[in-house]
């Protein structure tokens, strides 16, 4: 799922001032089948407004991957901890236009949790079922332009949400990871 060609870091860039960062992928049941919720940033925010993500956020001093990740969710889309095992984390990721180094942590929940978004960087959430994004009707391709270049960009399109960049690709890695498990059930 990642663009073509890939971005890199500018010439020059210093590789010390990338920031940490973790991401959420919350797998619940919903009819005994596995969903990961998603959200929809508010079109006001200034990184990523108007795009699908994970809940996530900057790394806070002395934090973990796994607290940040669970600190954000809570901050983001109300998410209560109690009851959340977190699983493990996937493959750290960097996402060049905001200058981030995400690591995903995935975690799950026995029940559907009780979520409420923040309205100041939350338009609307997406409990976004597993089988529908391991379905390959669900992948399509859009063509952005980037410094001057096409760019060909692998996405997930769900229920009319286009879901695409760091979250297509960190959605495709647990995708690989849970590959053989077709009776998934969380």
């Amino acid at each position: 799922m990642a663009p073509q060609p890939p971005r890199l870091w500018p010439a020059g860039f210093d590789r010390g001032a990338i920031r940490d960062a973790a991401g959420l992928l919350l797998l619940f049941p919903i009819d005994h089948r596995p969903h990961v919720v998603l959200t929809l940033r508010t079109s006001t925010l200034e990184r990523h407004g108007g795009q699908i993500s994970l809940p996530g956020g900057a790394v806070d001093p002395g934090e973990t991957y796994e607290q940040t990740a669970l600190r954000e969710a809570r901050e983001e889309i109300g998410l209560d901890p109690e009851g959340v095992r977190v699983l493990g984390g996937l493959t750290p990721l960097d996402v060049h236009v905001s200058r981030f180094r995400l690591h995903p942590i995935v975690a799950a929940a026995d029940r559907r949790p009780s979520l409420s978004p923040a309205d100041s960087e939350v338009a609307r959430m997406l409990e976004i079922p597993i089988a529908r994004l391991a379905d390959s009707t669900s992948v399509t391709f859009k063509t952005l332009t980037r410094d001057g270049a096409d760019v060909r960009v692998p996405a997930f399109l769900v229920d009319e949400a286009e879901i695409w960049g760091a979250t297509a690709m960190v959605l495709a890695e647990l995708l690989a990871v849970i590959s053989g498990f077709e009776d998934l059930r969380i």
